[in-house]
């Protein structure tokens, strides 16, 4: 390992240390009991609850994945995935969250989401609770693997060490972590990594586009592309059968644009309907100390989030402007390497160091999330609400979360081990999976008093099973099924909650009581 390598690994074990730091100093209350070790107590402060919640959603997508498409094909699918994901963020913070706090509180004062699914419709028979408990297991272990790819990523371009030693690594590392000190630290450190992540992409911003000679000059060379800079066309690269772009005297090669038509634009900016499924952000809404304070918290998301998603897809731009033939970034994978290239070859090794701790920290702060809450649904609501039927004491509830945690971890590192993996594509089913299961369920619970147990199951079984049906079956035959599968999966959700709630027995008195309190009607 080289001296300029050395120091740049000792700046990001320096983060590491801190964020180990804070998993410590949050331990002991964490163990304390499961309402906080999975909830924090309900005791989050508006920049905390704001700054986390981001942080903990965005991952190493927002560092190395946006960047990456934006690099790879231009800016029509990372700019609509900004816009849909900056709109839904306001969205979601101005409609969902008040009413999520009070409501989980009036439900039983629920700590999980499919607590609160569950209590909300007085279920007896747990069949909302195991539903949702599953499909965040699934879906969440599809998102951490996501995780565990970008830090083999990150650490076997930086340190030229195998992806998959490199992985294994990032994968422990967050385990030991999300262990020891739960929603509190996980919370308090998400805090931490989104100011360092935000900075971290500012700085390279800002670095790459006076490199490049100006935001005029990047404009200049992405315009020569074929469709690089329009918002209704895709930059086609030329590829060999490996999917390596090929260049000719230095200069990358391109074909004409693929068109980027009206349905695929919809379906793009639809990446906004997955915040009202997601529960990493709606644990924030629950775990709020105070309604009053979310004000607050939605300016904080919001323009922590437009700051964040504008800088990464600009980042992708300047870097096919500086680098635009660079062999470790000639391909749809390789090119997620964009951000790692720009840091090395604009900061000093310290520098360069703290700037990729933000990629670190973008995993970290999600895949700790992500694990956190997996471990909770099997844990909380499989076996202490179903299997052991509420007897089950908080230690062993402690106990058996751990164990899920290791079996989460493990089929994460299988489902990565493949380190030709997209990140984006990762994270865009398990996204789509959370957004089309649990988004429409979540909104009719919260804002229509008709919706019943029966309707709630309907919507979720079929907006998660469209999710893999579109994905897997649909999408490959191109033309209109190519669209991103949330779209078609979630107007699927909602057009079952709808007719099978209309055409089922209407909630009790008690239900409409308890929705009609959580509406400030009473």
């Amino acid at each position: 390992m080289s001296g300029e390598t050395m120091k740049i690994f000792a700046a990001m074990a320096g983060y590491m240390l801190i964020v180990i730091g804070i998993g410590l100093y949050f331990a002991r209350r964490a163990q304390q009991s499961s309402g906080n070790y999975f909830l924090g107590g309900r005791s989050l402060g508006p920049w905390v609850a704001a700054m986390s919640a981001e942080a903990s959603d965005m991952s190493g997508w927002l560092l190395m994945g946006l960047p990456g498409v934006a690099y790879w094909c231009g800016i029509a699918d990372a700019a609509w995935t900004a816009m849909g994901l900056a709109a839904g963020t306001y969205v979601n913070w101005l409609i969902v969250a008040r009413r999520l706090r009070r409501y989980s509180a009036v439900s039983g004062d629920s700590i999980t989401i499919p607590d609160f699914l569950s209590n909300r419709f007085h279920e007896e028979k747990k069949v909302i609770l195991g539903i949702s408990a599953l499909f965040i297991l699934v879906f969440f272990t599809v998102y951490a693997a996501s995780c565990f790819v970008t830090c083999g990523k990150l650490f076997s371009t930086l340190f030229g060490l195998s992806y998959h030693s490199m992985m294994i690594a990032g994968a422990v590392f967050v385990l030991i972590y999300t262990f020891v000190g739960g929603f509190l630290a996980e919370s308090a450190s998400d805090f931490m990594q989104a100011v360092v992540m935000v900075a971290a992409l500012l700085t390279i911003l800002i670095l790459g586009t006076l490199a490049a000679g100006g935001l005029g000059a990047v404009m200049e060379n992405a315009a020569q592309i074929p469709g690089y800079l329009s918002l209704t066309s895709l930059a086609s690269p030329v590829t060999d059968a490996e999917g390596i772009q090929q260049a000719s005297g230095g200069v990358p090669l391109f074909g004409e644009a693929s068109e980027y038509g009206a349905l695929t634009i919809i379906s793009t900016f639809s990446w906004g309907l997955g915040y009202f499924g997601v529960p990493q952000v709606l644990l924030r809404f629950m775990a709020i100390r105070k309604e009053e304070e979310l004000k607050k918290s939605r300016r904080i998301a919001t323009v922590w989030c437009v700051i964040s998603l504008a800088s990464a897809v600009t980042i992708g731009v300047i870097g096919r402007s500086l680098f635009p033939a660079e062999p470790s970034l000639a391909s749809a994978s390789g090119a997620e390497n964009v951000f790692v290239v720009l840091s090395q070859a604009l900061l000093p090794a310290v520098m360069a160091g703290v700037v990729m701790a933000g990629i670190l920290a973008a995993t970290i702060s999600s895949s700790d999330s992500y694990l956190l809450i997996a471990a909770s649904a099997v844990s909380k609501n499989l076996y202490e609400g179903i299997w052991k039927k509420n007897q089950a004491d908080d230690k062993k509830v402690m106990a058996v979360s751990r164990i899920v945690l290791l079996l989460i971890a493990l089929a994460g590192m299988g489902i990565a081990w493949d380190e030709e993996s997209v990140i984006f594509t990762i994270v865009s089913f398990a996204w789509a999976g959370f957004g089309a299961t649990f988004g429409p369920v979540m909104l009719f619970s919260l804002f229509w008093k008709r919706i019943n147990r029966p309707g709630a199951i309907a919507g979720m079984l079929s907006g998660g099973i469209m999710v893999f049906v579109w994905s897997l079956l649909l999408k490959p035959m191109g033309g209109v099924f190519g669209i991103y599968e949330l779209f078609p999966a979630f107007v699927v959700s909602c057009a079952a909650i709808l007719a099978v709630s209309l055409a089922t027995e209407a909630p009790s008195q008690q239900i409409c009581r308890e929705f009609d309190q959580a509406a400030g009607k009473l």
